[in-house]
């Protein structure tokens, strides 16, 4: 058993999901899950249509319009005119413009979940259908009978037992072939049967989450660079290719915001030795990177991780009192309550500072919720850079000229926040 996981940039027209059914092809040896996501950059376009529902405003029909365009255009590139796939399509399309054209009625993160799975629905419903049609048999599976999540929507933690045991009673059960699986990445539900999402990049996650209960030989992530690198090749002209790093340095990079995987993806991967592999889907038979358990040459190459956009907030405490354990406590609890993860933090006597990602409605919630206890500065438009495995060069020549408002090292980890 291998786990193919395909991005969006490998399923973004129709002649990348041609390229994928010949990657699929050459693995005829092998049972296999194929995790599929949106297609190019359908979950940025779901967001934004997402956003003028819950504005109302009037290009809710034109981007809906777009949508459906995209899927269609699509499958007539795949597809004779009297395939059964254009009803699948058009029936999911159906479905996504009746839940656009209502009134929201909860919160804009369940809407979120609500809607912005249709792009890895309609995706997998294009390429099952085209599989089967050049005569690779496979079963499409919806990910969310399976894949079961508390309720906290957009960042919805995965029950890996339940999850794990209920994609085991399906293949032993008989209810799908054991030879192809394909699946959706990203998405689950809840207990009460409500879509849910992983947070980006969560179709990493779900490969891994099959990987580990089925006891995949390995997984395989296709994109659309050579692997891993050591820094954004889009950001840095001297980034490196990673031939092979340890999965304990992979979750370091993925917390510190390195574009790599989910950074939840490692756990069930480390747990049952399960080796993953980040290939290109352009030229299938380079070597890519390997992440496993070996740590011998995490110490090779520094890496450079850039997150824009970043707010950092400084409370103070309104009548002098000493930031403690107790509230330390109060303020993470707060931080958490509205769902913002904090990408650096420091604290003196007085006062406690954390960088986040930028978003305008939870901060600006949260500033007002905290107010009563504690003055509150911040600042916008920051960048948070960080450097694993650096020296004094590296750092010299990628903060020069910058305004550093915050920096925190430790032996292997410098991290600056500036303008």
């Amino acid at each position: 058993m291998k786990v193919l996981k395909f991005g969006g940039a490998s399923v973004q027209d129709a002649e990348a999901v041609r390229n994928l059914a010949l990657i699929i092809k050459s693995f005829h040896q092998h049972n296999l899950v194929i995790v599929v996501s949106a297609m190019n950059k359908m979950t940025n376009n779901l967001e934004s249509l997402l956003h003028s529902k819950m504005m109302q405003d009037e290009e809710l029909r034109s981007k809906l319009e777009n949508i459906a365009g995209f899927h269609r255009n699509i499958t007539r590139q795949l597809f004779p005119e009297d395939h059964i796939v254009f009803e699948k399509v058009d029936n999911l399309l159906q479905d996504l413009t009746t839940l656009s054209l209502q009134e929201p009625h909860y919160s804009y993160d369940k809407e979120y979940d609500r809607l912005v799975p249709y792009g890895e629905l309609l995706s997998t419903t294009i390429i099952h259908a085209y599989l089967e049609m050049q005569d690779i048999k496979n079963t499409f599976l919806d990910a969310r009978q399976v894949i079961k999540t508390d309720s906290n929507y957009r960042s919805a933690h995965v029950d890996l037992i339940q999850s794990e045991y209920l994609i085991n009673s399906l293949f032993s059960s008989g209810e799908v072939e054991k030879s192809i699986l394909t699946t959706q990445g990203f998405i689950g539900s809840d207990a009460q049967g409500q879509s849910t999402t992983l947070g980006r990049e969560g179709s990493d996650f779900t490969a891994a989450i099959f990987a580990s209960a089925l006891n995949a030989e390995e997984v395989i992530t296709w994109k659309d660079v050579p692997g891993l690198f050591n820094a954004d090749p889009r950001l840095f002209d001297h980034a490196k290719k990673i031939e092979h790093i340890s999965f304990r340095e992979t979750i370091e990079l993925a917390y510190y915001g390195a574009k790599i995987l989910h950074p939840n993806t490692i756990k069930p991967l480390y747990n049952k030795g399960i080796p993953l592999k980040i290939k290109s889907f352009i030229n299938p038979a380079d070597v890519g990177s390997i992440i496993n358990q070996d740590t011998k040459d995490d110490h090779q190459m520094e890496s450079y991780i850039v997150k824009s956009d970043q707010v950092l907030i400084s409370l103070l405490s309104s009548d002098y009192e000493f930031i403690t354990e107790t509230s330390l406590a109060y303020i993470f609890s707060k931080f958490a309550s509205y769902n913002l993860k904090i990408n650096l933090m420091q604290n003196s006597a007085i006062t406690f500072t954390a960088c986040v990602d930028h978003d305008e409605d939870k901060i600006a919630s949260l500033i007002l919720d905290l107010r009563s206890n504690y003055h509150i500065r911040y600042n916008e438009n920051l960048e948070l850079l960080t450097i694993r495995h650096f020296n004094d060069n590296i750092i010299n020549e990628l903060t020069h000229g910058r305004q550093i408002l915050v920096e925190q090292r430790n032996r292997t980890t410098v991290q600056f926040i500036m303008k």
